[in-house]
């Protein structure tokens, strides 16, 4: 019997995690599952409302289980102690995504402008990065596919840098996630 009462999708920079929670009502059982492998599992408990807590890599999440009437209930996840609504605005102010298909293989390359850490496919990746007359190049591989990380100041303090992808010379638009 499938109980599944909440699913959520976490955009990190190793990838986007699905997570599944369980919750039976009439045992207090929770399960919790990240990318469909099970990481939590209570079964027997009296108290139907309260928080489970688990990691996520290195980040903190925290689902909130909260009876609204009768026995309805309200289903929230936390990342890192923000509402995951407010956690994914927050990460697309300090990271930049493309996604792409390559060869029939999609990818996703993640740029993490706090720390200019580089992942693809959930893998860092080491790049080298040099000074250009507008700003800087990081260069690195994408299965054999040459691929160029533009980072061009923009000339105003507020806006600050603008990241172009290239691969194969072709610049990839920044994907919504």
């Amino acid at each position: 019997m499938n109980d599944v009462v909440g699913t959520w999708q976490v955009a990190l920079s190793d990838g986007v995690h699905k997570v599944e929670f369980e919750h039976g009502t009439t045992s207090g059982k929770r399960v919790i599952r990240v990318d469909s492998k099970e990481i939590l599992r209570r079964d027997w408990l009296f108290k139907l409302v309260g928080k489970e807590t688990f990691k996520i890599g290195k980040h903190q999440c925290t689902i909130n289980i909260d009876a609204v009437s009768g026995f309805a209930y309200e289903y929230t996840l936390d990342v890192d102690g923000k509402p995951l609504e407010k956690f994914s605005e927050n990460r697309s102010k300090i990271s930049r995504t493309w996604t792409l298909t390559l060869d029939g293989i999609d990818y996703r390359v993640v740029l993490e402008k706090d720390t200019l850490d580089l992942w693809v496919n959930g893998q860092r990746v080491e790049a080298d990065a040099e000074f250009t007359d507008d700003g800087t190049e990081t260069i690195f591989d994408i299965c054999s596919h040459p691929a160029i990380l533009k980072a061009v100041s923009t000339g105003y303090r507020r806006s600050g840098i603008n990241h172009a992808l290239f691969v194969d010379g072709n610049e990839i638009p920044v994907a919504n996630e």
